[in-house]
């Protein structure tokens, strides 16, 4: 099974300071078809304007990577860590038993662009952690790069979760190739650019949801980024 979500079915919040595309139900938006992916459970696309952002604020028993695709995100949180996260990096916060945090954007100029993805852990009760690590564009140019397993393979940030996250990016010409388990779902989300992904043109802001496939086929790329994540049913 394969279903194409377009960019403008997402659910949009206009707060101003946050302009937000949601790809599962969050906050206001609420669409029982669309409550999330196997344990995926929310994918913002979020633009922080200058000068701005989320202040203190809790979170509980949930993986949560931070993806930033221009801008700085600057982080503070109720572990001692304070993080400015740039374009390359990945984040992970596992809220665990609790923690606060704010999340903002000091350029007085610049919007932040970035993605915020909240993962279902496979344990609630774990200690809350903090991991952030960069990966090179050369890493993530014409492949499919690990960067977030519940096993740090080949150097990923750890996700307390039954979730591997890929990001690529693609230029003309280039393509990759994925084997998937068909007892698992898959969800591929274009961030920059546009790709063919097993066959379905998708353009930025667009996804596709997989269930009982057993590849994924990136290509006819034309200036992509993606992100690809494999999933528990």
């Amino acid at each position: 099974m394969q279903m194409v979500r377009r960019s403008h079915e997402r659910g949009y919040a206009d707060h101003g300071w946050l302009k937000s595309f949601h790809s599962f139900s969050f906050a206001g938006y609420q669409d029982p078809q669309f409550m999330g992916w196997g344990n995926l459970r929310v994918v913002n696309e979020d633009r922080i304007a200058p000068g701005t952002g989320f202040g203190t604020h809790g979170h509980q028993d949930m993986e949560i990577i931070s993806y930033v695709l221009s801008g700085n995100l600057a982080h503070q949180d109720s572990m001692g860590n304070v993080k400015g996260i740039p374009p390359g990096d990945v984040q992970r916060m596992s809220a665990g038993t609790g923690v606060r945090h704010s999340e903002f954007n000091h350029d007085p100029d610049g919007e932040t662009h970035f993605l915020q993805i909240w993962i279902l852990p496979s344990q609630r009760g774990i200690a809350p952690g903090y991991e952030q690590k960069t990966f090179a564009p050369a890493e993530k140019a014409g492949a499919l790069r690990l960067v977030a397993s519940p096993d740090a393979a080949k150097g990923s940030v750890t996700v307390h979760a039954d979730a591997r996250m890929y990001a690529g990016c693609f230029e003309a010409g280039q393509s990759a190739q994925m084997v998937l388990d068909p007892a698992r779902k898959a969800y591929v989300q274009v961030l920059r650019g546009s790709v063919q992904a097993n066959g379905n043109a998708l353009a930025c802001g667009d996804a596709l949801l997989m269930q009982g496939e057993s590849g994924l086929v990136i290509d006819h790329a034309e200036s992509a980024e993606v992100l690809v994540f494999d999933l528990q049913a």
